[in-house]
């Protein structure tokens, strides 16, 4: 019997969980949120038992599950001996934007019985350390709003269900910090710079003008052939290993032309390359 495949959702309150639950039941995951984590190989059970097929399952495990989170890590070996695929995502914030989350929404945090909302996130953070540090892949959705987190999140869980290598190029301001979950780094904060022309100021990377002025000059086209040499020789590599994804980060001032650009530009010369790619422009919509 092919064994389930189980995505575990954790992260801080605030921070997205809801939203990637919704993403992957949208993907045909079987969605439970807040299924006490002793009771998850009983659940296993009975869905494997099902007449139905229900061999994706997403869940969220959270602090609102109290004394079970001491049950965690057993669990999660248990499952793992049995075969079963187990992913754990688990999504960060700052505190800062937490605190505003919770003050528009006017929602409670979970532990806000015990303190204020800030001293609730120290608290949650302490709670849920283990499980983060124990989780494969991490997430700062600090910078995100909602449709962003869902597009990022939709284009990584697509290509977690797929067995072939998936390459993400995403373009960043390093104004907003560098991304948390970037496997490669490039600065091209070296380029002439779109931002002080004033016809091309108010535009951004994806317009073919800004492109043309940034591959304008020939230090972007020895760049973009060395920079294509070097992944080409590197992304083998990485399958061979074993890699499920390889998110390559391409950065600017403030990630709205130079980066976008470059980003695109290298989608465009992989995807003829016969390599599943997808391109993130995590800070365009900034100004």
């Amino acid at each position: 019997m092919e064994k389930t495949n189980i995505i575990i959702i954790s992260g801080l309150s605030g921070s997205g969980k809801s939203t990637a639950l919704r993403t992957l039941e949208d993907l045909g995951f079987y969605c439970v949120d807040n299924l006490p984590i002793v009771l998850l190989p009983e659940f296993i059970e009975l869905c494997n038992s099902s007449t139905y097929d229900i061999s994706r399952i997403a869940l969220v495990v959270d602090v609102r599950e109290g004394s079970f989170l001491n049950e965690y890590k057993p669990t999660l070996k248990k499952l793992k001996g049995e075969g079963n695929k187990i992913e754990m995502i688990f999504l960060e914030c700052s505190d800062e934007i937490l605190i505003q989350r919770f003050s528009e929404t006017r929602r409670y945090h979970p532990l806000s019985k015990k303190g204020s909302v800030r001293e609730s996130i120290i608290l949650e953070r302490s709670i849920l350390s283990e499980i983060k540090s124990q989780a494969d892949r991490s997430f700062d959705t600090s910078v995100m709003n909602v449709h962003q987190l869902r597009s990022m999140l939709q284009d990584y869980f697509e290509r977690f269900s797929k067995p072939d290598m998936a390459i993400t190029f995403m373009s960043f301001g390093f104004r907003y910090g560098v991304p948390h979950d970037s496997d490669i780094v490039f600065d091209v904060r070296f380029l002439p710079n779109p931002y002080f022309v004033g016809e091309l100021k108010d535009l951004d990377g994806n317009d073919e003008k800004v492109s043309r002025y940034v591959f304008g000059c020939s230090e972007a086209e020895v760049f973009f052939e060395k920079l294509t040499d070097f992944l080409s020789y590197q992304i083998p590599l990485f399958k061979r290993e074993g890699k499920a994804y390889l998110t390559v980060a391409v950065g600017c001032t403030g990630g709205r032309h130079r980066s976008v650009a470059i980003a695109n530009c290298l989608k465009d010369f992989f995807v003829k390359e016969k390599h599943r790619v997808y391109v993130m422009h995590r800070d365009l919509e900034k100004k």
